[in-house]
């Protein structure tokens, strides 16, 4: 008796993770949903866009909320993910257009995407198998430099590789094989992962090895391994967001695995918050609205009798604003530490406390 309730109390993290998980994803299946069924497809595709970016700042959120270490590597594992399953589920017929002269015969080899989604991933696996022995070696300014030259490294390849990446030009043909509705079903997946992982003891460990590093080394965690399990995990997601990328839009090029999208997702995780899930979640919902919104508004606007000239770049300033303002003002993100269930916890208990005083007052 007592050892059931002892393996039951020692997985009780896991159940308060999914509980938790699935309250935090109920605004973007709430939100997905309303756009499925009332906007037209072009609001659609800036749903399906949203929900895109939402996976990779998930991602981004398991390893740089848990280990407290800056990541400017995530957008090399997106384009992974992407061209993998480009090179592999496109048509023969089409990569006879697009890279005829790809080496060890790809250009002959056509896919399920499902198998060329789990080969994709897998090949993402292995680097980032490879690269976390690297990573989890640095700390602070040391992992941000590795992780920023890994970008450029990963960009250069898919540049100066014609013959397999197409170069700069674009990536067409690609099997549109993914809607919105599994869009926002894989966000959900990946938001569970994340909750899962973070209330975790592997989670858990990791934070400590941040908060504070030296009272983690003397109760003997190994920060490291921590490191190289987050990272791993991180990359999947990431890579997951590529692959999805690729069979939803069908195209593909280099620019949109490079700074832009660093930045962007970036930007959205620093205004929700790093420590939590739900802080990806609000920082993309944020951010997704106010940069369209910005966007309508770059080539000049009339508002009445006001002209508005053109301000082209100003999505790139209000993304560079949001980050310096926010590590300022606010750096812990609007979520600060807590989940949407602790805070609607933390909330609700409040004010039953409120209402009980009240009563005893009476």
């Amino acid at each position: 008796m007592s050892k059931t309730k002892t393996g039951s109390s020692d997985f009780g993290w896991v159940r308060r993770a999914l509980k938790g998980g699935a309250v935090t994803a109920v605004p973007v299946i709430l939100i997905g949903v309303g756009m499925m069924l009332f906007a037209p497809n072009y609001y659609q595709n800036l749903a399906a866009a949203a929900v895109l970016n939402l996976i990779i700042v998930v991602g981004l959120q398991i390893f740089m909320g848990n280990s407290g270490l800056a990541n400017f590597g995530h957008s090399v594992f997106v384009g992974l993910g992407a061209y993998g399953m480009a090179i592999l589920a496109t048509p023969v017929m089409m990569k006879k257009l697009s890279i005829p002269n790809a080496p060890f015969g790809l250009a002959q080899v056509e896919l399920h995407p499902a198998l060329a989604a789990v080969i994709a991933l897998a090949v993402v696996a292995v680097i980032a198998v490879f690269t976390g022995r690297i990573i989890s070696r640095l700390s602070g300014e040391a992992t941000t430099i590795v992780t920023l030259a890994l970008l450029i490294i990963c960009h250069s390849v898919f540049l100066q590789w014609p013959a397999l990446f197409k170069g700069n030009q674009a990536f067409f043909g690609i099997p549109k094989t993914v809607s919105l509705p599994a869009l926002i079903a894989f966000a959900v997946f990946t938001i569970l992962i994340a909750r899962l992982f973070r209330e975790s003891p592997s989670g858990m460990q990791l934070r400590a090895t941040a908060d504070n590093p030296r009272a983690a080394e003397a109760l003997a965690i190994d920060a490291r391994a921590l490191r190289r399990k987050a990272w791993l995990l991180s990359a999947l997601v990431c890579g997951l967001a590529g692959v999805l990328y690729a069979s939803f839009t069908g195209t593909i090029s280099p620019r949109l695995f490079y700074f832009q999208q660093v930045l962007m997702t970036l930007a959205m995780l620093i205004l929700g918050g790093l420590g939590t899930v739900t802080g990806a979640v609000i920082g993309t919902l944020i951010l997704s609205i106010s940069l369209e919104l910005i966007r309508s508004i770059e080539s000049g606007v009339d508002l009445g009798p006001i002209h508005l000239p053109e301000m082209l770049g100003l999505s790139g300033v209000a993304l560079g604003a949001v980050i310096v303002f926010c590590m300022i003002l606010r750096p812990q993100g609007l979520s600060s530490r807590y989940e949407l269930d602790e805070a609607l916890a933390v909330g609700l208990g409040k004010r039953k406390t409120d209402i009980s005083t009240t009563g005893d007052q009476k």
